[in-house]
């Protein structure tokens, strides 16, 4: 005869097992089924009420970033017949100086007040972290909780393997023993239920193993952010709303910032630099840039406003000296302190990739991005893509032998369109990333006014070689009270390339700084630049070079100074 026994603390109804063993018991299917809608009941049970309370009141709907600062623009919605509105949680990064508030027609703004206070003391304001790690708690309970109903399982199964059954400790519960087809019956459904209870709990250890990896680094830096005494925002707004309008709040916070960056792809095939600009933006302001209208500007808004207006120039007559008393003897003083503001570095970059349209404002330049962006406040980096330009190139193969017997591949590139910031730049030749390097078409460079050079590695199929210098000094005039110096460098250039390149050889000549000490150099060739970079004594030549050649070149210095002058020479 077959009972049932009901168990409070758990929900399950457990079956007595007598003889004839019951259909339910020999079914896994049956089982398994009753055993997944107690678990999902619950799971159902343990995840209720963990939502968070979050401030819906205000969204974030554009921010302006500049380096170093952003300026957010939030919006809300104002009911009709408001008499106040309040913006809360807002970062403690926030500027109340740029506070601006705007509302549409309906709605008149009045005075408005700003308060501060702990985050602790703000339910509504919790940790953007609060969220993740509660839904991880969540999960890695409801895990424990399957566990644990598994390990129930396997107890029963355990003791209906034992051959004691539920119904065995009521009274009369002992019935007739089981047949031998019952018996096989019952171990091949003890078998099948065993096997799959013990993988799923080996699942489920998996489980919880990830998910506590996950919860690890979200608990520390909540931890880390608890540590700062982390602080909010509220900005209290008196008002008076005739119809349903909106309102608007701007405000700057310190910490955000973009970087431009590059992507220099070279074909020297078809002599072309496709050039890809991007940029990286990264914030840590404490509240998420979700779904928001991106601009990207070059302006600085934190910088001085005024510039240094010039010291009087005065002149006196100098008193004559005082006679110095002995110092005492004294402590070394400590060096002061470096300044704050040299000690502090902004440094901010984050992205993902967009094109955008670029707006000249006469003062900045302001790259606006049409999709909507998210930028959480983990200070993770965002990339996003500012477009791309081909751009045709002048290729050279530059080489310095007195300083290093190796020739490099150089693209000089003309100033694209629009406005490109400096930046770092990924350089590629042949789909292949060759280095890193900087773009800054507005610095003096290698290259001539209003382009830059970008190196895109070694050339291997050019050899450089440098012969051993050759220098000879003597005694000159009639009393020999003058020294001369010879000095002779000389270079060669092989192109083993299958066609012609552009060679540009630089060497570096003396430069006299003295009207005492003369120099007199003679080339072969004739170099093209004397001050090569404007830099005088930098001399380079340039000259084409076809498939198989070897050009030669040299340089002879002379060099003639008194005798009882000590020379002071710097290369």
């Amino acid at each position: 005869m077959a009972g049932s026994i009901w168990d409070t603390n758990t929900g399950i109804r457990a079956l007595a097992i007598g003889a004839p063993i019951q259909e339910d018991l020999l079914n896994p299917s049956t089982r398994m089924t009753r055993l997944t809608t107690i678990l999902c009941a619950s799971l159902l049970l343990g995840t209720a009420g963990s939502a968070l309370a979050q401030d819906t009141s205000s969204r974030i709907a554009r921010v302006t970033v500049y380096s170093g600062t952003a300026t957010v623009e939030r919006v809300a919605k104002v009911a009709a017949g408001a008499r106040s509105f309040s913006f809360t949680c807002l970062p403690a990064s926030l500027d109340a100086q740029s506070l601006q508030i705007h509302a549409d027609a309906s709605v008149r703004v009045g005075e408005f007040n700003v308060l501060t206070e702990d985050r602790d003391v703000a339910p509504a304001c919790a940790s953007p972290l609060d969220g993740r790690i509660r839904e991880l708690e969540d999960q890695i309970a409801g895990v424990k909780a399957e566990t644990g109903a598994l390990d129930l399982v396997d107890s029963y199964l355990k003791g209906v393997a034992g051959g004691r059954t539920v119904g065995d400790d009521a009274p009369g519960g002992r019935g007739q023993g089981p047949t031998p087809a019952q018996i096989t019956a019952m171990a091949e459904v003890l078998r099948k239920s065993g096997q799959d209870a013990l993988a799923r709990t080996h699942q489920l250890k998996r489980k919880q193993e990830a998910l506590e990896l996950a919860l690890k680094p979200l608990v520390a830096e909540r931890n880390r952010l608890a540590s700062q005494r982390a602080r909010v925002v509220s900005v209290s707004i008196n008002l008076a709303a005739e119809r349903e309008g909106e309102l608007r709040l701007s405000y700057q916070v310190r910490g955000p910032g973009w970087q431009p960056t590059y992507r220099a792809a070279l074909d020297p095939a078809k002599a072309t630099v496709l050039l890809d600009r991007q940029a990286l933006v990264a914030q840590s302001s404490g509240e998420d840039w979700s779904n928001v209208q991106l601009v990207l500007s070059t302006g600085q808004p934190g910088r001085a406003t005024q510039g240094r207006l010039p010291r009087p120039w005065t002149l006196d007559v100098a008193p004559p000296p005082q006679p110095m008393p002995t110092p005492a003897p004294a402590m070394m003083a400590a060096a002061p302190p470096a300044p704050v503001a040299r000690a502090l570095g902004m440094a901010e970059e984050a992205m993902p990739s967009f094109e955008v349209s670029t707006t000249d404002k006469g003062f900045a330049t302001e790259f606006a991005v049409p999709q909507r962006i998210t930028v959480p406040s983990s200070g993770q980096r965002v990339t996003l893509a500012l477009g791309s330009h081909s751009a045709a190139a002048t290729l050279l193969t530059r080489t310095a032998p007195a300083v290093e017997d190796v020739a490099y591949l150089v693209a000089e590139v003309a100033t694209p369109p629009g406005v490109w910031p400096a930046g770092a730049v990924g350089l590629y030749r042949d789909g292949a990333f060759v280095g890193t390097g900087r773009l800054d078409f507005g610095a003096p460079g290698t290259a001539p006014a209003g382009s830059t050079s970008l190196s895109f590695g070694k050339d291997d199929l050019v050899t450089v070689r440098a012969e051993a210098p050759q220098d000879l000094t003597s005694a000159t005039g009639f009393t020999g009270a003058r020294t001369e110096r010879r000095t002779r460098r000389a270079y060669s250039v092989e192109n083993r390339h299958r066609t012609g390149i552009t060679l540009q050889v630089l060497h570096a000549a003396p430069v006299s700084r003295n009207e005492k000490i003369e120099v007199e150099s003679r080339y072969q060739p004739q170099p093209a630049e004397m001050a090569f970079n404007r830099t005088p004594g930098t001399v380079a030549w340039q000259q084409p070079l076809a498939a198989g050649a070897t050009a030669q070149f040299s340089a002879e210095h002379t060099i003639r100074y008194a005798k009882d002058i000590q020379l002071q020479e710097r290369q």
